[in-house]
């Protein structure tokens, strides 16, 4: 008997995705066939806004949501979840356009959700997880960064800085959306961070990561630096009420 998930919304951020966005939504559909697509287009120079205008016409099960400029990727999750909780969705996804995250691996995100999983995490770092195509210096970054991040604001979540995630609806709604100013790597731990405070469960369930083979990486240096500062703030800030928590 084919498994339902309720009311399922994938948000896909683009910048200059115009090639790998028809293939990703392709393979979400096939995947999930009773999901829908939410393409947030930050106003792509490559035209990706078109093109997911185009398959938004030829499938009922595709969105688009125009943004007016290039706001990060935090912004453009906020927005999305923002019009998926407005539009009465149960879950709601965040993906790579990259082809980073497998649309096959989603089924296994939503079934954690199902079994009652506040919040899933596609996690790198589990048994069963694993980096295709990245080299040695990214993974030791990447695995350094989680480490800290489970050092500073003790929690025992190996992939906190994933982007392959699923929430319910009342998860986002539980934590808020208002005042989440961080993006890239930072906006995930920061949302991961809400979830645990608020005692809600986090699953981690493995998936298999694959370097992109088309277009740029959105990586940079000041994503990095951002995510290391606000973890170190947050950590500090939370010192108190880890070290009064009883054992």
């Amino acid at each position: 008997m084919e498994q339902t998930f309720g009311r399922v919304l994938v948000i896909v951020p683009t910048y200059n995705e115009r090639e790998n966005l028809p293939k990703i939504v392709e393979r979400v559909r096939a995947s999930v066939p009773e999901a829908h697509v939410l393409v947030a287009d930050d106003n792509s120079p490559d035209g990706t806004g078109q093109v997911a205008d185009e398959l938004a016409a030829a499938d009922d099960h595709v969105r688009v949501l125009h943004r007016p400029g290039k706001q990060g990727l935090g912004a453009a999750y906020i927005a999305g979840f923002r019009w998926g909780l407005a539009e009465g969705y149960d879950i709601l996804v965040e993906m790579d356009a990259d082809g980073s995250h497998q649309p096959e691996e989603l089924p296994r995100l939503l079934q954690a959700v199902s079994d009652g999983a506040d919040l899933a995490i596609g996690s790198r770092y589990v048994s069963g997880g694993k980096v295709v195509n990245w080299p040695a210096s990214r993974q030791f970054l990447s695995r350094g960064a989680n480490a800290y991040t489970r050092v500073m604001l003790g929690m025992p979540v190996r992939d906190a800085t994933a982007g392959f995630r699923a929430y319910r609806a009342s998860t986002l709604e539980k934590i808020g959306l208002d005042g989440v100013e961080s993006q890239g790597y930072c906006f995930q731990v920061d949302l991961t961070l809400r979830t645990a405070r608020h005692g809600l469960r986090v699953a981690e369930v493995p998936i298999t990561f694959v370097e992109r083979t088309v277009g740029a990486s959105k990586m940079s240096r000041s994503v990095i630096t951002e995510a290391l500062w606000r973890v170190t703030v947050w950590g500090v800030s939370g010192l108190p009420h880890r070290l009064r928590r009883p054992r």
